[in-house]
């Protein structure tokens, strides 16, 4: 590790003089891409020169212990232990900060929910989680904005579509992918019997403009009215617009704005994270078969987690995770869940040496 840590460090250098450059700052994509590889270098560089620094005051406390008795041997001593302590734990940091990259860390994302089983208890509890994710955006300081959102009859949605911009994002948001699973007395039960129902998340990685290139004639659009509970048309000029890329098969559809160019244009921004994300898991197949879809069928069998009302309880079944304060999840705690999943992540990669 050390001599990778070296190689860093003369790249940081290098990147921090190319950033005085005027011809560098003139050109402002350059300029931001070494800005970023800058801030990543910085924190590994900062690290490996703590590490490099607690080593030789670990080396020095015991060369002077040889010389030292009473209360100074023991003060040595303590310092010694200071430092090994430090050691390890910026070799820790620094064990994660070199592995490699998920080349979607920095992207912003698109999210999809969509009621599955259960009727219209699981567009109810799509609208619980659409709520879930508001709290917890808020709580993040990200950025929230409804792309399109179809409501269902009784207020739950059919689906809703949203964006979140902000630090970490993917880091947390990825794991929210999948089947969520809930268990509860639904509103249209008359005899106080607990349903289980489900909704399905979809998280994407917003597509840059120039990484994603729709060939217009790949490209069929159609308009129509949008629609609102039970079918209604709500508008009276064909506002909605639909996008299907003709080669792939993937579907947009976009009814929440007020005109057709705005619907198409935030059809446009969903199609290109779905055809990038598409396009990522071709990449990722090739390297691993046994990868599965995040979202599955939507079955209650395939939940990645259950919210269990009558005992409090949230359960992610990935890593084995139950905690007991259901209602403050749903207003958006979601720490607890993420932090642990984050790290599930943290210490696999390690493990499997990813």
């Amino acid at each position: 590790m050390l001599g990778r840590l070296e190689g860093l460090e003369r790249e940081f250098a290098d990147v921090e003089a190319r950033l005085a450059d005027p011809d560098v700052f003139a050109d402002q994509d350059k300029y931001r891409e070494l800005a970023k590889r800058h801030h990543e270098l910085g924190a590994i560089v900062s690290r490996s020169t703590e590490l490099r620094q607690r080593t030789e005051d670990a080396e020095t406390a015991r060369e002077m212990l040889t010389d030292l008795a009473g209360d100074d041997r023991e003060m040595m001593r303590v310092e010694a232990a200071e430092a090994d302590a430090d050691i390890a734990r910026l070799t820790s940091e620094l064990e994660l900060l070199l592995l490699p990259k998920d080349p979607n860390d920095g992207r912003n994302v698109i999210v999809e929910i969509r009621g599955a089983e259960g009727g219209e208890e699981a567009n109810l509890f799509a609208r619980d989680l659409f709520g879930m994710y508001q709290g917890y955006a808020q709580r993040q300081g990200w950025k929230l904005e409804v792309l399109n959102a179809v409501p269902s009859d009784m207020g739950g949605y059919n689906e809703v579509t949203f964006s979140l911009a902000g630090d970490s994002v993917w880091t947390r948001m990825k794991h929210e992918g999948g089947p969520h699973r809930v268990q509860r007395v639904p509103v249209t039960e008359s005899q106080g019997r607990i349903h289980t129902s489900s909704a399905t998340v979809t998280v994407l990685p917003e597509a840059a403009e120039v990484e994603v290139d729709i060939d217009p004639n790949d490209l069929q659009v159609d308009y129509y009215r949008s629609s609102g509970p039970g079918g209604q048309s709500v508008n009276t000029t064909d506002s909605a617009v639909r996008l299907t890329h003709k080669p792939t098969g993937v579907t947009v559809s976009m009814q929440d704005q007020k005109s057709q160019l705005q619907n198409k244009a935030k059809a446009m921004i969903v199609l290109k994270s779905r055809l990038l994300k598409l396009e990522q898991d071709r990449q990722r197949d090739e390297l691993s078969e046994a990868r599965k879809d995040q979202v599955g069928g939507g079955g209650r069998s395939e939940k990645i987690r259950t919210y269990n009302f009558k005992e409090n309880r949230v359960s992610d079944h990935r890593i084995g995770l139950t905690i007991y304060k259901l209602e403050k999840v749903l207003s958006g705690e979601l720490d607890d869940v993420s932090d642990a999943l984050v790290q599930d992540e943290q210490t696999r990669r390690l493990t499997e040496g990813d």
